[in-house]
């Protein structure tokens, strides 16, 4: 990957090492954040899979939940999976008591959609803005996007109509998990958005 992006991996909860080792395998220079300053410094970042309301309890402890919203405002590329997905909604549907999002993504999305998991499956799905070959998708007590704004491209649905891949500007969110699989075309996709941010600042 031309540039050598300067990446951040949101570090507070969740598989961070898989889409650390996978960016840093892409030729990006990668970042874990857990502090405002940490997230100043970086030209995208990637929220992993976890528990969002664990991750959405840390960013507020840690101080950095307020600038990841303000950075996100500002047009900071972001990649959220399956957790990540569901901090960047707008809107969640089933959240705890009390849970937050940063937002930025005008979606509204249902939490842990497929049931515990031990209901996780793996699929394969058409990405046509990705071509071929379909993407191998693991889904693991995954999110739905049950509404999307008119500004947001559904980029992948399952056979039934449910969407588990959109866009927005800026922002991408995957409900299913391509670090497991080693599926590196949504994590390019949101390395030229940073390459192009870091270009722009530059």
């Amino acid at each position: 990957m031309a540039g050598n992006p300067r990446v951040g991996v949101l570090a507070l909860q969740g598989d961070v090492r898989e889409h650390a080792a996978l960016l840093a395998g892409r030729g990006a220079e990668v970042s874990l954040v857990r502090r405002a300053e940490e997230l100043a410094q970086v030209d995208g970042l990637v929220i992993p899979g976890g528990e969002s309301s664990v991750i959405d309890k840390l960013s507020r402890a840690f101080g950095v939940a307020e600038p990841i919203r303000a950075a996100i405002s500002s047009g900071l590329p972001v990649y959220g999976t399956c957790a990540g997905l569901i901090l960047l909604a707008d809107e969640i549907l089933d959240g705890i008591d009390g849970q937050q999002s940063f937002g930025g993504l005008d979606v509204a999305v249902r939490r842990n959609a497929f049931g515990r998991q031990t209901e996780s499956f793996e699929t394969e799905i058409d990405v046509p803005t990705l071509g071929d070959p379909p993407v191998r998708a693991t889904f693991i007590r995954a999110p739905i996007v049950e509404r999307v704004g008119p500004g947001v491209d559904v980029l992948a649905t399952l056979p039934d109509g449910r969407i588990v891949a959109v866009e927005q500007g800026s922002i991408l969110g995957t409900s299913f998990h391509p670090e497991v699989d080693g599926e590196l075309r949504f994590h390019d996709r949101f390395l030229a958005l940073a390459i192009a941010r870091s270009a722009h600042r530059t």
